[in-house]
């Protein structure tokens, strides 16, 4: 291979790096090898260090939610027929996989109130990045108006995702209740501006009521973006697409998929059907064979694996395959009734929490709007104090807001889930008092 290119050794093919900045002899310092057994004990040691929902009580949410995983999902996604190759591009041999995929858009357009949805995205975040650039492929223009509301990483990834496009992302304030501040969206609407993006519920857990803007942006022909990032939200709120969201993206890891340290998850991107060849990722169609039996196939390809590079909505030209499935088979699992009473139950369990919090001396109940299964809790003292006080006694306390919300750097953010007990929430609020 050397002399194939032209060089007489492996060092030539390195030159360009400067020798200051080359290890030559020195050694890294890595410790002797390790047989298999002697690795798995060090790594299980290791584990052991790592704070679990398995071994601790959590109240942490902020975009990963604790929720049960009924064991037939496992069993079900472990199946040598969906442990194929990487991607169904024969449908002739993917028909369950195309299926599957098939039947998680459908259920994503059910939930979100819209027409048609994509077979899933990498996570929440790149889902409404993307769907910021959609909206300015459909009606060309660069201002969007973003609601503070909005989960902070999620915002981030979309300013990465636009820094190169010129595109102006101007935050739009809260107010007093939690919810973001409607009148200051219709102040800043211009004839430049392409979306405006809220997220219900917002990180803050308040459901925002957003449906009085409908008929004003149309006017101006404004698209509105609306963010779900806890999904199970969706089986008690209203469907975003009856209060006018022309896109409807979020995060999926509610539906079956576990905490585990931040991923894999899987977005969901839902919007109308005449935005259909301006949505970015794949899409499974369903269609009839030579024999006229019903089959499945990726349709309607606009990724850059499949047309010119420059008509391409997208370089995401993949799906997350395994984790849709497993989303597909925790709603179907639930079915229309369990998903509601699921979500019923999360909402009844964070309300018992939020009042149980709101007589514990000196705490307060941050705002005061409706809540999914999410709450701010405001704290006399350092929230980093009493974060680490509840881990002595093997509570995750909730999410510290001071780091993306100065001005709420004395507040938590406080989740409940099914799995939170009554005994959990009543410990926490009496750690509390004792704090």
């Amino acid at each position: 291979m050397l002399a194939e290119i032209g060089v007489q050794d492996i060092d030539a093919l390195f030159k360009s790096i400067p020798d200051s900045l080359r290890l030559g002899d020195t050694l890294l310092g890595l410790p002797k090898a390790l047989s298999e057994y002697e690795l798995t004990g060090y790594l299980k040691r290791l584990q052991k260090n790592n704070a679990t929902v398995e071994d601790y009580s959590t109240f942490l949410g902020a975009g990963a939610y604790h929720h049960f995983s009924p064991v037939l999902i496992d069993h079900l996604i472990s199946r040598g027929e969906f442990s194929t190759s990487y991607t169904p591009y024969q449908p002739e041999v993917s028909q369950g996989t195309l299926q599957a995929i098939y039947e998680f858009q459908t259920m994503v357009c059910l939930l979100t109130g819209m027409e048609i949805a994509n077979a899933s995205m990498y996570d929440g975040a790149s889902a409404l990045a993307e769907a910021v650039v959609m909206s300015n492929r459909v009606n060309r223009r660069m201002e969007f108006l973003v609601s503070q509301g909005v989960h902070p990483e999620y915002r981030k990834v979309t300013e990465t995702y636009t820094r190169g496009s010129n595109f102006s992302l101007k935050e739009i304030p809260l107010d007093e209740k939690g919810k973001t501040d409607l009148s200051a969206i219709i102040e800043n609407l211009t004839g430049n501006t392409s979306a405006v993006v809220l997220q219900s519920p917002n990180f803050f857990g308040t459901v925002e009521e957003y449906a009085t803007l409908k008929e004003k942006l149309a006017e101006n022909g404004t698209l509105l973006i609306v963010v779900v990032a806890e999904a199970l939200s969706l089986g008690i709120l209203q469907a975003p697409g009856t209060h006018g969201a022309d896109i409807v993206v979020g995060e999926g890891q509610s539906l079956g998929l576990p905490v585990s340290f931040g991923g894999p998850y899987v977005g969901f991107f839902a919007t109308r059907e005449k935005f259909l060849r301006q949505m970015p990722g794949r899409l499974a169609g369903e269609t009839l064979d030579q024999n006229g039996k019903r089959a499945y196939v990726l349709t309607l390809s606009t990724r850059e694996q499949h047309i010119r590079r420059e008509r391409a909505t997208s370089n995401i030209c993949t799906n997350q395959g395994l984790c849709a499935l497993a989303a597909t088979i925790f709603m179907s699992t639930l079915g229309k009734q369990g998903f509601r009473e699921l979500a019923v139950l999360n909402l009844r369990k964070a309300d018992y929490l939020k009042n149980r919090l709101s007589h514990v001396p000196n705490f307060k109940i941050r705002f005061t709007a409706d809540t999914f299964n999410e709450f701010v809790l405001e704290c006399p003292r350092p929230v980093e104090e009493i974060l680490n006080a509840l881990k002595q006694e093997h509570i995750i306390g909730g999410y510290a807001l001071g780091l993306y919300y100065p001005e709420l750097k004395n507040c938590l953010l406080i989740c409940v889930t099914e799995l939170n007990s009554r005994e959990e929430m009543d410990r926490l609020a009496e750690k509390l008092e004792a704090i």
